[in-house]
């Protein structure tokens, strides 16, 4: 089996376990268990790490099932087949060939020799940040809210795994909203979800590295860059055009109007909480949230979308084209001819996902553009914030969101890459011939 197929075919594993699971009794309040529709959505969700709800998961799911989706977040986080390598290190203390290979492709690694190393440093990584998150957020809980021990525990761990694996799942049935002026439970949670988005690749680095920056690579750099460019933009973004929407942030004080900001930006990095009502904010942030979220986080890592590093390929690419300039040269490295293939391929399936999606929606549903289209771009950047009609949506048009969801996590260039049973070497070159262009 190719690696980019084994990949797919984890997740799609996990994803079965996972609705499996939610479906029986125990996981689901009142009699009954759940509809397979709900499960399969709320599975997907947790294990593409996206966050996006069919139903309430506090009023819904018992706490068996709470703690169900909080694995199903870490097992998707981390990736399928880096904690499958993970378990044969602790069981077996090694690992095979095969192994090695399945986990450097879901990594995104250039090699494989020392991918022990790697799945180390990655778990290392995950456990530190979220012990650090949970104390933090367990402290505020305890002292701040009155929460018992075991109670403040309990939410300050969901809560941390769900932020650095950027999933959005939250234990209030208005999310996050009630802490939206509140420093002390949004900065953690915002800081562990860039973290978590910045991609393991690029914080093992800097982690290393971190005073070197003439030894970061080009990866390392666009990632940072971008992500800061992003952050703030979006934040202006959204503060200027809510500032005085008296249903989000024009019932704050200034102050707190810029954390919010600040968080619901960060959010569109694919992390999917909400401080503020989404339902309730102008259509045209709803538009530029659709391009932060469909442009998302950094590769290798717990973010969706297109990723940052693709957007600021064809960003260069596009540069380098109006210069007239021959090579396209990024932070003083000549980029490689095929990244500029694998950019081109992964924008245009991205967009027709997001299309199609989108178009489904609106022949399944009765609701405006602007909405599904939200919904639709939400999904696939595996982001999880909505205008709140995900829940009232129809169980297929809930098919599509899965879908989009399960596109969205693995990547439009993994998936397509599984679905290629061979590689095929073309032995030979065809003529030249330049068409008209624009």
């Amino acid at each position: 089996m190719h690696p980019s197929q084994a990949v797919v075919v984890g997740f799609a594993a996990a994803i079965a376990v996972g609705t499996a699971l939610l479906m029986l009794p125990i996981s689901k309040q009142g009699p009954g268990g759940a509809n397979f529709v709900d499960a399969l959505f709320t599975a997907t969700s947790a294990v593409c790490v996206t966050g996006l709800t069919s139903v309430d998961t506090v009023l819904y799911w018992t706490p068996f099932g709470q703690v169900v989706i909080m694995l199903l977040i870490q097992l998707g986080g981390l990736g399928i087949m880096i904690f499958a390598s993970l378990i044969g290190l602790v069981l077996a203390r090694k690992m095979s060939v095969r192994s090695r290979i399945n986990a450097a492709s879901e990594a995104k690694a250039t090699g494989f020799a020392d991918v022990r190393g790697l799945i180390r440093g990655i778990v290392a990584i995950t456990v530190t940040i979220e012990l650090i998150v949970f104390a933090v957020l367990w402290l505020r809980f305890l002292l701040g809210y009155g929460y018992q021990i075991g109670e403040a525990a309990w939410h300050a761990s969901f809560l941390a795994v769900s932020s650095f694996n950027n999933a959005g799942f939250a234990l209030y049935s208005d999310n996050l909203m009630g802490f939206v002026a509140d420093p002390w439970i949004c900065l953690p949670i915002a800081g562990a979800i860039i973290l978590g988005g910045l991609g393991f690749p690029v914080i093992m680095q800097l982690r290393k590295e971190f005073r070197r920056p003439l030894h970061w690579t080009m990866n390392t750099k666009i990632v940072l860059w971008a992500t800061v460019v992003l952050l703030l933009a979006g934040t202006l973004y959204i503060t200027v055009i809510e500032w005085s929407n008296p249903a989000t942030l024009g019932q704050l004080d200034p102050a707190s109007r810029i954390l919010a900001g600040f968080f619901q930006s960060v959010q569109t990095r694919t992390a999917g909480f909400n401080a503020l009502d989404i339902g309730a904010m102008h259509s045209s942030t709803w538009l530029g949230m659709d391009i932060l979220m469909f442009i998302g986080g950094g590769p290798a890592g717990t973010a969706g979308g297109i990723k940052v590093t693709t957007f600021a390929v064809l960003f260069f690419i596009m540069l380098t084209e109006l210069r007239g300039e021959g090579a396209v040269n990024i932070f003083g490295k000549r980029l490689s001819r095929s990244v500029h293939r694998q950019a081109i391929t992964v924008v245009l399936i991205a967009v027709a996902a997001v299309i199609g999606g989108t178009i489904a929606l609106l022949l399944l549903t009765e609701h405006p553009l602007d909405r599904v289209l939200f919904e639709a771009v939400s999904a696939f950047g595996t982001v999880g914030l909505s205008t709140g009609i995900t829940p009232v949506l129809p169980d297929a048009a809930k098919i599509v969101l899965v879908l989009l969801m399960f596109l969205g996590r693995l990547g439009p260039l993994t998936l397509g890459t599984a679905i290629v049973l061979r590689e095929r070497p073309v032995l030979y070159e065809l003529p030249k011939e330049r068409p008209a262009i624009g």
